[in-house]
């Protein structure tokens, strides 16, 4: 990064620290930060996403779809998180590439399964073995989004369902009494009403979702837990920069950064509660309407 930085044996102090702080290594550490916040960015919609169909399809009157959606509630949230994290990535990876090889080698004579192998043609391995490396990255990403969203969807489904069964029947039989049809009541009565009643329990599940960014690494995703492991491990004069065992610190850094975090979620959620909460009959819309008195 900088020009005095050619010769590390000759550094010491402030200028040794510098060019530490700044080796290609710890720009990557910098840059997972980027990954985590991209992470829950894309996760967070795209569970609430699938929880909210997931909630839907719990309350349908169709049959196979409150099945459906019952059961997708159910079995994602009584399988342990890592249990689950580690199946799906190998299932869904195994499977897209065994789809790939069905359409791009129908010739193929040796069998997929080989032991404990999974061996399909040259051709069918997503990605490519001759792909670039962000390729390789942004498949593992892709598939890290799309099994964050699966699980915490399903939590969400939950989440959305009890929200939806909190709204008062009343106000419901009312919209229908005035004419309205079950998909305007569902759209101009129960969704909007629902939000107040699901807030808490969503603004929790937030909370849990940053706490699992760790979980990327188990899904082969470099992650801040992963550098922080890999730089805050003892170096000897091999290395460029020999330290002793810093992950102390590191994993420190760690803790302010995820206590800072979440302390902002918990200001912006509690803000967005208030406006939610304001002439709604709930508790906290009660308080807010007696203090206005």
């Amino acid at each position: 990064m900088f020009a005095y930085c050619a010769d590390p044996k000759s550094l010491e102090g402030l200028a040794w620290l510098a060019c530490y702080l700044t080796t290609g290594k710890h720009m990557g550490l910098y840059w997972s930060f980027g990954t985590v916040l991209l992470l829950l960015a894309i996760t967070a919609p795209v569970a609430l996403a699938f929880g909210f169909v997931g909630a839907m399809a719990a309350r349908s009157p169709f049959l196979p779809a409150r099945i459906i959606g019952k059961g997708y509630t159910a079995m994602v949230r009584g399988v342990p998180d890592i249990v689950f994290f580690l199946f799906f990535v190998i299932a869904l990876d195994q499977g897209i590439e065994w789809l790939n090889h069905q359409i791009r080698c129908p010739d193929w004579t040796e069998p997929i399964r080989q032991g404990l192998e999974f061996r399909v043609c040259p051709q069918a391995k997503v990605p490519l073995g001759s792909s670039p490396q962000y390729v390789h990255q942004l498949y593992g990403f892709g598939l890290a989004v799309m099994t964050f969203s699966l699980v915490f969807g399903a939590f969400a489904a939950n989440v959305l369902y009890g929200a939806m069964q909190a709204v008062p029947r009343a106000q419901l039989e009312t919209a229908e009494a005035y004419g309205m049809n079950h998909a305007q009541v569902f759209r101009r009565i129960l969704v909007p009403q629902m939000w107040v009643y699901a807030l808490p329990g969503l603004s929790n599940l937030w909370m849990i979702l940053i706490k699992a960014t760790p979980l990327l690494f188990l899904l082969g995703v470099q992650d801040i837990v992963y550098w922080a492991r890999e730089l805050g491990g003892a170096k000897t004069s091999a290395y460029e920069y020999p330290h002793p065992d810093w992950r102390l610190y590191y994993f420190l850094f760690l803790l302010v950064f995820y206590l800072g975090f979440t302390k902002l979620s918990e200001i912006v959620l509690d803000r967005l509660t208030a406006r939610l909460s304001r002439g709604q009959a709930t508790a906290a819309g009660e308080a807010m309407r007696k203090a206005g008195a």
